[in-house]
C-alpha cells in the first residue's frame, strides 16, 4: 500500500511519537488545528499564496509518498493508514502532481513577489528527473554523505521482494505517476570524512581517489562501512563498521581503495536487487553528487558493477530536476523530447575494465565480509560507555 517498511524512517511514525511525548502538540491536535507536512509544504506555506491570497498547505506526490499515509496506488491519503496511526484529526497537505501550474501558488514576498511556483519534488526524485531518467529501466545514483539510487519502473509500482523501497518517482501534470524502486546506502561520502577526521589518512576528501589509484587493488582489504548498521538491500541493524584482510602489507592506499569500494559494492547489491524485482537489466547508471566528481571512484564503480557509468558535465541534477518539473508545466519545454539537449554535452562515460569472473569473485568476498559484520553489535556493547 505504501511501498515502505514499518520503521522510524517515515513521517507518520515521527508524528505519532510527537503526540505521545509533547502535550502541547497533543492539545492542538485534539482541537483539530495541528497541521503536518514535509519541508516542501512548510516552505510553500511560508512563501506562497493561492488565488484568493490564502496560505497554501500542499505537497507533491513524491514527498507525500514518504509519509506512510499515502496509498501509492491511489495517490491519496489512505483512511486506514491515517486511522492506524491515530492521526484522524491531523491537517494534512493537499497532494498535487510534481509539475503543476496552479497547485503551488504565487510567491508573496519580494524579491520574487508575483512569481508562480510550478514544480515541487523530493530530493531524490528531483535528481531522477534531472538525469532525464523518464523511461522504464533507467537508473540514477546520487553519491553524497549517503548514497541514494532510484530505478524507474514505469507507471505501475513494483513491490520489492529484495529489500528495496517502492516509491513515486515523479508525476508530470495531467500524466500518470511514474514509480521507482529505491535503495539507500547509509554511509558513502561519510566514510571519506571518517578517514580524514578520525584516521587522519587524508587532509582533503579529493585525495582519497588519488591514493586509491596508486594501488592495483585493495590488497585483500574489505571495509564494511556499517557505522550505524547497513541499509538496502541488507537492512542489518546490528552490523558495525569492520575492516577485514589487514596484513603487514596493508597501506593507507589499500584502506582508501577499500573505502571507495564499500560504496561501490553496496551499489552493486542494490542494482542486483532492482534487476531481480523488475526483471529488467540496467544498461547504464547515471551518477551525480560529490563522490561522482572523482574519476577514480566512478571507474571503480563501473569495474564492480560491470556496466557503464554516465556522469553529466553539470552534476547539480537535483536543482535541474526541480527546474525541469517547473518548466514543463509552463511550456519552457513543450514535451520530454525537447529536453534531449539539456545538460547533454560533455558527459563522461566509464566502462568496466574487469572481467565477469573478477566481478563475481570480488563481490562474493564483499558478501562474506557483510555476513561477518552482522551481529557485531550486542546488547552488552550498547550498555558500554565510550570515552
Amino acid at each position: 500500500m505504501t511501498g515502505l517498511p514499518l520503521s522510524t524512517y517515515p513521517s507518520a511514525v515521527k508524528v505519532r511519537w510527537i503526540l505521545e511525548h509533547c502535550s502541547a502538540a497533543q492539545a492542538v491536535y485534539d482541537e483539530g488545528y495541528l497541521a503536518f507536512g514535509t519541508v516542501d509544504s512548510w516552505l510553500l506555506y511560508n512563501l506562497a499564496t493561492g488565488d484568493s491570497s490564502e496560505r497554501l498547505h500542499v505537497t507533491d506526490v513524491t514527498n507525500a509518498s514518504r509519509t506512510m499515509l499515502l496509498n501509492i496506488h491511489t495517490l491519496e491519503y489512505d483512511p486506514f493508514l491515517v486511522k492506524f496511526f491515530g492521526l484522524e484529526k491531523l491537517v494534512l497537505p493537499k497532494v498535487a502532481s510534481s509539475s503543476n501550474r496552479t497547485a503551488y501558488g504565487i510567491i508573496r514576498e519580494d524579491p520574487l513577489k508575483g512569481l508562480k511556483v510550478t514544480g515541487c519534488l523530493g530530493d531524490q526524485s528531483a535528481a531522477l528527473v534531472g538525469q532525464k531518467a523518464f523511461a522504464e529501466g533507467m537508473a540514477k545514483n546520487t553519491y553524497g554523505t549517503g548514497c541514494f539510487m532510484l530505478y524507474n519502473t514505469g507507471i505501475k509500482p513494483v513491490i520489492s521482494r529484495n529489500g528495496l523501497l517502492t516509491t513515486v518517482g515523479f508525476q508530470l501534470e495531467n500524466q500518470p505517476a511514474v514509480y521507482a524502486l529505491e535503495g539507500s546506502i547509509a554511509v558513502a561520502g561519510a566514510a571519506v570524512k571518517f578517514l580524514r577526521d578520525n584516521f587522519g589518512m587524508i587532509k582533503e576528501a579529493r585525495e582519497i581517489g588519488e591514493l586509491a589509484a596508486r594501488v592495483p587493488d585493495s590488497g585483500g582489504v574489505v571495509f564494511v562501512t556499517a557505522f550505524g548498521g547497513l541499509f538496502a538491500p541488507y537492512w542489518i541493524d546490528d552490523a558495525q563498521g569492520t575492516i577485514f584482510g589487514i596484513t603487514n602489507y596493508t597501506t593507507k592506499e589499500h584502506i582508501c581503495r577499500a573505502t571507495i569500494e564499500a560504496t561501490c559494492f553496496q551499489t552493486k547489491a542494490i542494482i542486483d536487487a532492482m534487476e531481480k524485482d523488475s526483471g529488467i537489466k540496467i544498461k547504464t547508471l547515471a551518477v551525480d553528487g560529490g563522490m561522482s566528481n572523482s574519476d577514480e571512484c566512478m571507474q571503480l564503480q563501473s569495474n564492480i558493477i560491470g556496466i557503464n557509468v554516465d556522469r553529466p558535465a553539470m552534476k547539480e541534477t537535483t536543482a535541474l530536476g526541480a527546474a525541469i518539473a517547473a518548466g514543463l508545466s509552463v511550456n519552457v519545454w513543450p514535451s520530454l523530447d525537447d529536453l534531449q539537449h539539456v545538460n547533454s554535452r560533455d558527459h563522461q562515460k566509464f566502462t568496466a575494465k574487469t572481467t565477469l569472473e573478477e566481478q563475481i569473485k570480488q563481490f562474493r568476498r564483499w558478501e562474506r565480509a557483510v555476513a561477518m559484520s552482522k551481529g557485531w553489535l550486542t546488547t552488552e556493547d550498547i550498555d558500554q560507555t565510550y570515552d
